[in-house]
């Protein structure tokens, strides 16, 4: 505004004057010193702590925040910054600006950390200096770490998650969930039972933690019992053991449910043949004549509890030969079906007979003619359900439930896959032993990988990594668009501590 005006201002300059001591030009401050002066004259670091020693528990890679906390802290983590820093008395003393890792080796078993610090000296001076604080890392088993050491028996709860089913799909997805959240960090064992998982624990509270994530992802409902340890009378105190059985809903996804009549009747008249979409902590029930779908919770479902007509494993494999369209396309509860007639006939049937069915299905936007799709085949199963005899004259011949690639898949003879799933650190009972067994995991896991493949709303809330031996083939190129596979974008991942420091190593040289 000076200037518009024509007005004169005199630029303003800072002073220098010289130092006191040494005699260099220098911005003129309270005590008329250099920095440098004022570092030889003055240590404003005299009186902290630049030795320390810290409580490290390699079983769980905690550290022992005084006098009985344990805090996890990976290294060179922003968390063990912070309480490295709590660790130092008399900080008060002065103003910190910054903190820093200075690099150690791994095992070394020391960290070091840069600090810079101010203070006002001389007349209201201030001054900044930096020193280095060298942390002693000393090995010491936390208690919970000492006791599993000491007896690995020695749990206060356990989790029995158990499902009366011939198959562990269930189990193969709940794993990875408890992966990806961490739900099982502070069980102390993991054994792989005939019909679930037992989770073991240190502490009563770690086991209800986990069987309210386990209520919160599957529909289950459990009871509690208690055993009494050892007691005190004199200080009048008791230890006990703590149990907690936890039973999830046998109904699956894709399983086939025939309904009870007072259950189809309070849920609008549907039904009474459902299938299963979707099971989260609700079950997700579908029409596939109607399109009509429902929900039910944990509360509901075993309020009037039922078991699926047939499962997954009881699938027919059918050829679609016509399908016509009957309705439009339409979206139920986030998903897209269409009505259409199919005409169908079984694989097995092909060259034999001339028996074929034509049936509703809501696979109209997937399937189409010369496809393979997989079905229950209610002309010729054998069912023991009283409420089904019931609609004998009105229940379809068969109910179409997903599309097949199994004729892609053997075409395509693809070994191994760009992805990967991790797997909990479980011990094997000695009852589950057996070649039998284990073909039979082997068979029902690669049943599991398939439907992550094919269905991405299964898929969503897990976390899938690269496979870094996956070596694609010019086959497998080539037939990539046949056959539903995890699109790259979809992968993590794997971080490997071991990998990264060859990597840095190499760089190095």
């Amino acid at each position: 505004m000076a200037q518009g005006v024509g007005m004169f201002t005199v630029p303003q300059t800072i002073g220098s004057v010289l130092c006191c001591r040494c005699g260099i030009l220098m911005q003129p401050n309270a005590a008329n010193m250099c920095a440098n002066c004022l570092r030889s004259e003055i240590d404003i670091t005299e009186g902290l702590q630049k030795h320390v020693i810290i409580i490290f528990c390699p079983e769980c890679n905690s550290f022992l925040q005084p006098p009985r906390t344990w805090i996890k802290a990976e290294l060179e983590s922003k968390e063990l910054l912070t309480f490295c820093v709590k660790r130092l008395k008399n900080l008060s003393t002065v103003r910190m600006v910054h903190a820093e890792f200075v690099w150690t080796e791994p095992h070394s078993k020391r960290i070091k950390i840069k600090l810079r610090v101010q203070k006002e000296v001389l007349h209201g001076a201030i001054l900044e200096q930096a020193y280095t604080v060298e942390y002693v890392v000393q090995d010491q088993l936390c208690e919970s770490c000492a006791r599993v050491q000491a007896n690995p028996d020695q749990w206060v709860a356990a989790v029995q998650l158990r499902q009366h089913v011939p198959h562990r799909r269930t189990f193969f997805y709940l794993e990875q969930l408890i992966l990806k959240h961490d739900a099982a960090k502070d069980a102390i064992r993991i054994t792989q039972m005939d019909q679930g998982i037992d989770f073991f624990f240190g502490k009563r509270s770690h086991g209800v933690k986990f069987v309210e994530f386990v209520g919160k992802v599957a529909p289950t409902r459990s009871r509690t019992d208690k055993q009494l340890v050892s007691q005190d009378s004199k200080s009048n105190t008791y230890h006990y053991k703590y149990t907690f059985s936890v039973e999830i809903s046998p109904i699956c996804r894709e399983d086939l449910i025939c309904l009870p009549p007072k259950l189809s009747v309070s849920l609008g008249n549907l039904g009474p043949l459902v299938i299963c979409t979707k099971v989260t902590n609700t079950i997700a029930l579908l029409d596939p004549r109607t399109l009509r779908q429902c929900f039910l919770d944990a509360e509901q479902y075993w309020r009037s509890s039922f078991k699926a007509l047939l499962s997954s494993r009881q699938l027919t494999e059918y050829m679609i030969i016509d399908m016509e369209e009957a309705r439009s396309e339409e979206n139920v509860g986030g998903a897209r079906y269409v009505l259409a007639d199919a005409h169908v006939a079984r694989v097995s049937d092909l060259g034999k007979n001339d028996r074929h069915f034509i049936v509703r299905t809501h696979l109209g936007h997937l399937l189409s003619c010369g496809d393979y799709a997989l079905g229950y085949d209610l002309y010729s199963a054998n069912s023991n359900d009283f409420e089904l005899d019931k609609y004998r004259g009105v229940i379809p011949d068969v109910i179409l439930i997903k599309k097949s690639y199994e004729e892609k898949r053997q075409r395509r003879q693809r070994k191994s896959r760009s992805w990967k799933l991790k797997s909990l650190n479980m011990e094997v009972d000695d009852g589950t032993r057996g070649r039998e067994h284990e073909e039979k995991m082997n068979t029902e896991y690669e049943h599991f990988l398939r439907d992550l493949e094919e269905n991405p709303d299964l898929r969503f809330n897990l976390s899938l990594y690269r496979n870094k031996e996956y070596e694609p083939s010019m086959a497998s190129v080539a037939d990539g668009d046949d056959v539903p596979s995890v699109p790259l974008e979809e992968l993590l991942a794997d971080l490997d501590l071991a990998d990264e420091e060859s990597e840095e190593d190499e760089m190095v040289e």
